[in-house]
């Protein structure tokens, strides 16, 4: 099969960071999927794994955590696909990605594809939906059936890719979301995504969030950058109410301004339970059959923006590059072999 890795973790404008390979069709064993890949898309996760260091590979590495395909084959234990079925997932870290022809996925972590999408305005999605659901759902407590409805969750980061999905999962639990972005376009983004406010956090989000007149906000997803934004998050964080991240501290934070208020802090990684294997892994199952019947259903609308084909090299390294230069908007997908 094709397949696009590394062996060396070498800059983006190295023609050796990313290389064509050909290797073995891999078998499907257990509860596996075998997913000829149709289209994949670039995450932030992939640059981080990617990021320049001196480890070598002995064998190459294949990156990708965002894809759309069709079961070719299935292990003896799986008894939620069959071949033919157009699925989507995000999968599993610890395993070859989907930068290649064929991939190995765990049935648990795989859903039917929307029928109304495309296979690269699918691809775009598993990862970042993922993330928003389990962060709002799962880590933050919010009810995804309009229990909260009227509460504030501030999205710091709202152009991107988990941002531009989460307006909308947010908009549709019934929350009054708060966006921030710093371009007119991206702006223009957030609201065309259903937000109810953007502000500029290239500024200091209190001004923002004072200029709205309010003194807090019940929710704060940050989407961007953890440490950066943490005093600002301390401060508008209403008391009781909850903050969580998906973006690595660079340094020690502070937690004590949270005490007064009694609020929580809480991470989102979407590779946990795939990780440790938990007894809840098929809950992503779920979380996607349930994103595909809302964009099924009109409620959530793909965040592709752009399109590359076909999946090769020379493509990859240009999706890292636009990753790395920090301004994309929505998600960028890659089509075909």
């Amino acid at each position: 099969m094709r397949a696009v890795g590394l062996t060396r973790y070498l800059p983006i404008d190295d023609p050796e960071s990313l290389v064509d390979l050909e290797l073995a069709d891999p078998v499907p064993v257990g509860r596996d999927l075998l997913v000829r890949v149709k289209a994949i898309s670039v995450n932030p996760v992939d640059t981080k794994v990617r990021r320049p260091r001196p480890e070598v590979e002995a064998a190459p590495k294949i990156l990708g955590w965002d894809a759309a395909g069709v079961v070719e084959a299935t292990g003896r234990q799986v008894t939620m696909f069959r071949p033919g079925d157009e699925v989507w997932y995000a999968g599993d870290i610890t395993r070859h990605g989907c930068n290649s022809e064929l991939q190995l996925v765990d049935e648990r972590l795989v859903a039917l594809k929307p029928r109304s999408l495309d296979f690269a305005r699918a691809a775009a999605m598993p990862l970042t939906s993922l993330t928003v659901w389990e962060a709002l759902f799962a880590r933050m407590g919010i009810d995804p059936d309009g229990a909260d409805r009227g509460s504030t969750l501030l999205l710091i980061g709202g152009a991107g890719g988990v941002g531009s999905i989460g307006i909308q999962v947010a908009k549709h639990a019934g929350l009054t979301v708060i966006a921030t972005a710093s371009r007119e376009e991206t702006r223009a983004w957030c609201r065309g995504l259903g937000a109810d406010h953007v502000i500029d956090h290239a500024k200091p989000l209190r001004e923002g969030i004072d200029d709205l007149g309010l003194s807090h906000v019940e929710f704060i997803l940050n989407a961007s950058d953890t440490s950066r934004y943490w005093d600002a998050c301390c401060d508008l964080i209403a008391p009781q109410g909850t903050i969580c991240g998906i973006v690595s501290t660079t340094g020690p934070v502070d937690i004590q301004p949270l005490m007064a208020k009694s609020a929580r802090f809480v991470w989102e990684l979407m590779f946990t339970r795939a990780r440790f294997q938990t007894p809840d892994m098929i809950e992503q199952h779920r979380i996607l059959a349930r994103v595909a019947a809302l964009v099924d259903a009109g409620s959530l609308q793909t965040t592709a923006t752009e399109v590359l084909r076909p999946i090769n090299a020379a493509n990859l390294r240009t999706a890292h590059a636009r990753l790395e230069e920090g301004r994309m908007i929505g998600k960028l997908a890659l089509e075909g072999w």
